[in-house]
C-alpha cells in the first residue's frame, strides 16, 4: 500500500514526539530530501546538522519536556526580576548603555528597537540553507531552558523554518561576540517587520512573504527576548557546517586528483605502505593512505614496468616531498575535519547567549551574566582549517606544476602539449591559474582570531573576529575548487598524452573511474584551444561534487579490494 507523503511525515513527527528522544526515527525521511525531526536542546548530532543543511525540507518540533524546562525557566526568569535582580537586557539596556535602567512599560518595545538598531549588517546574504540550520541552531539553544524564552518563541522559528522561509541575513558585521547583526535581521523577520525574507525562491519583505507561505505576519518578542535571539553563534556555526561539509568533499576531490595524478607520473607505491602511516599513528592518515591505494588499486602504470615503457632503467628510489608526504598532509587536513565535527556538536548542544538563567539551590531562579556568546574556540579552529585549506591549495599547484616539465614529470611532454610541441603550447597557461589563485588564498589564511579590535566603548575590548575567520574561509574554499580543477584537468591530460607507450597496462580501478568521469565532460588536449571553458567544466565538476561521489564510490569497501 502507498502511503501519501504528507501522511508519513505526520507519522513520522509523532513518533518522535512520543518517544521524546530527538533521534530521527528511520521514518522521519518521508523522501529523499525531507527530513523530520524533534529538539531538547542536547541531541542534534554532526549527521542532524549536515541532513538539515542539505535537505530540500526541514519539519522540526520541539520536546514536549524541553517545553516545560522552558517554561519553568521563564517564570522563574520573571520571578527573579520582580525580585529586584539588575539583568541586561530584562530591565538594562545593552553594551555601553547596561547601567540605564529599562521602565517595566518600555520592556516588550525595548525588544523590537534592539532588532533594529542591532540590525545593521550589510554584504552578500548567507545561503538560504544555512540561514535555515542557524535558526534550528538557535532553537536548539533556546530548548535548553537557560535562556528565559517562552516556547511559543521557538514554535514560531521553527514554524518559519517547516513554511520554508528564510530571513536574508548578510554576512558582515558581526565581531564573533555573538550573531548580533544577522541574526536581528532574522529577528524583524520572524516579527514580521518589512525586512527581506526568501520563500521558494523569491526575495520580498517579511509581511508579503510570511502571508505567501500562510503564517502569521506578526510575532510580539516578550521581555527578555531578543538576546536570546542574536547574542550566540548560531550563524558562525552553520556556516562552519557548511565549510567542513565543502572542505570533505574537496579532500575527495583532491584525492581523486592525486590518483591521476600519480599514474601520470608513475609514481612509487612505498610511500602509501600501510606499515609505515600506522606507525604515525593519526587515524586520518591511516584512512587516507588506504584511500590512495584503493584508488589505484590494479594499476599497471605505478610498477617498474610501467616506469621502464618510458625510459626509466634505474629504479626511481622515491618521488618528491610533495607526492611521499601527501598522506600526511592532507591526513592532518582530514583530522581537522574530524575534530572540527566534535566541536561543531557541543557548540550546537550548548547554551550560548548571555545572559542565562539557572535554578538556585535553595529554590527560585537567578540569572547569571558571562561571556557565553564568545566564539574563541569554533573562529580558531575555523583559522587553523582555513590555513591548511590554503596548505592543500599550495600542495595540489605543486604537483600540477610538475607536470609541465620533462625532470619533475618523468618524461612527459612538455607543457603537456598536445600534437606538435611547440607549434601547440598546451597547458601552461592552465597550471598558471592555480599560481594566481595560490597567494590569493594564502593571503586569507591570514587568522582573523588575532586580529581582535576593540569596540563600543571598551566594553567590548576583546572580539573573537570569527565570522570574518568563516568569510575567509569560504572564500579559500571557493579558489581551491579552481586549483583541484587544474590539477584535474592536468593530470588526465598527462595520462591521455602517454597512454600509447603504456598500452596493455591499466590504470587503478579508482583512476580510471575518475578519468573516465572527466573526459566524458572535457575531451583531451590534442592541438591548442579556447581553454576557458574546459577549465570552468573541471571546477563546476569539483564543485558540485560530481568527483567527489565518484571518489567515494570507487573507494567503497563493498566495489574495491584495496580499500581497507
Amino acid at each position: 500500500m502507498t502511503y501519501p507523503r504528507r501522511l508519513l511525515v505526520v507519522l513520522a513527527a509523532a513518533l518522535v514526539a512520543l518517544t521524546g528522544t530527538g533521534v530521527v526515527s528511520p521514518l522521519a525521511v518521508a523522501e529523499r530530501g525531507s527530513v523530520d525531526l524533534v529538539l531538547n536542546g542536547d541531541a542534534l548530532t554532526w549527521d542532524r546538522l549536515v541532513q538539515v543543511l542539505e535537505a530540500d525540507a526541514v519539519t522540526v518540533r520541539l520536546d514536549l519536556k524541553a517545553r516545560q524546562k522552558m517554561v519553568e525557566a521563564r517564570a522563574g526568569a520573571l520571578e527573579a526580576i520582580n525580585a529586584g535582580q539588575k539583568v541586561y537586557g530584562w530591565n538594562q539596556a545593552l553594551g555601553p548603555l547596561k547601567d540605564e535602567p529599562l521602565a517595566e512599560a518600555d520592556r516588550v518595545e525595548f525588544q523590537r528597537r534592539v532588532l533594529r538598531s542591532h540590525a545593521a549588517g550589510v554584504g552578500p546574504a548567507v545561503s538560504d540553507r544555512v540561514a535555515r540550520l542557524a535558526l534550528v541552531l538557535r532553537a536548539n539553544s533556546m530548548a535548553r531552558g537557560t535562556m528565559g524564552v517562552r516556547p511559543e518563541f521557538v514554535d514560531r522559528i521553527l514554524a518559519l523554518v517547516g513554511a520554508g522561509v528564510t530571513p536574508r541575513m548578510p554576512e558582515i558585521g558581526s565581531l564573533g561576540t555573538g550573531d548580533l547583526q544577522p541574526m536581528a535581521a532574522a529577528g524583524l523577520v520572524l516579527t514580521g517587520e518589512p525586512a527581506p525574507a526568501r520563500f521558494q525562491g523569491r526575495e520580498a519583505p517579511a509581511p508579503e512573504v510570511l502571508a505567501e507561505a500562510g503564517l502569521p505576519v506578526e510575532f510580539t518578542l516578550e521581555q527578555g527576548e531578543a538576546l536570546p535571539l542574536i547574542s550566540g553563534s548560531s550563524v558562525l556555526t552553520a556556516r562552519y557546517v557548511d565549510a567542513v561539509v565543502r572542505a570533505e568533499h574537496l579532500a575527495d576531490t583532491f584525492d581523486g586528483a592525486f590518483a591521476l595524478f600519480l599514474e601520470g607520473t608513475r609514481a612509487e607505491q612505498g610511500a602509501f605502505d600501510p606499515r609505515t602511516h600506522e606507525e604515525r599513528r593519526i587515524p586520518a592518515e591511516v584512512r587516507t593512505a588506504a584511500t590512495i591505494r584503493a584508488l589505484i588499486c590494479g594499476t599497471g602504470w605505478m610498477t617498474e614496468e610501467g616506469r621502464k615503457r618510458l625510459g626509466e632503467e634505474n629504479p626511481r628510489i622515491q618521488d618528491a616531498v610533495s607526492v611521499r608526504a601527501t598522506p600526511h598532509i592532507t591526513g592532518a587536513f582530514r583530522q581537522r575535519l574530524a575534530d572540527a565535527r566534535g566541536h561543531v556538536e557541543r557548540e550546537a548542544n550548548a547554551s550560548t547567549s548571555n545572559p542565562l538563567v539557572f535554578p538556585k539551590p535553595g529554590g527560585g531562579h537567578e540569572f547569571v551574566m558571562g561571556g557565553n556568546w564568545d566564539a574563541a574556540l569554533l573562529g580558531h579552529e575555523i583559522d587553523s582549517l582555513n590555513a591548511q585549506v590554503a596548505d592543500l591549495g599550495v600542495l595540489s599547484q605543486e604537483l600540477s606544476a610538475r607536470l609541465l616539465a620533462d625532470k619533475w614529470s618523468y618524461h612527459l611532454p612538455a607543457n603537456l602539449a598536445g600534437g606538435e610541441v611547440g607549434l601547440n603550447s598546451g597547458m601552461v597557461q592552465v597550471q598558471t591559474v592555480a599560481v594566481a589563485l595560490v597567494p590569493e588564498m594564502q593571503q586569507r589564511a591570514t587568522p582573523a582570531g588575532t586580529l581582535s579590535r576593540p569596540a563600543k566603548f571598551g566594553q567590548e575590548d576583546h572580539n573573537t573576529m570569527a565570522m570574518a575567520s568563516v568569510r575567509a574561509l569560504h572564500d579559500n574554499l571557493d579558489r581551491l575548487e579552481t586549483v583541484l580543477a587544474v590539477q584535474v584537468l592536468m593530470s588526465a591530460q598527462g595520462i591521455d598524452l602517454i597512454a600509447d607507450e603504456m598500452a596493455g597496462l591499466p590504470l587503478g580501478a579508482g583512476t580510471q573511474r575518475v578519468h573516465d568521469l572527466v573526459r566524458r565532460h572535457v575531451q583531451r588536449l590534442d592541438d591548442d584551444r579556447y581553454l576557458t571553458p574546459d577549465l570552468e567544466r573541471t571546477t563546476e565538476l569539483v564543485r558540485t561534487g560530481e568527483i567527489s561521489r565518484e571518489v567515494r564510490a570507487a573507494t567503497a569497501p563493498a566495489e574495491n579490494k584495496c580499500a581497507a
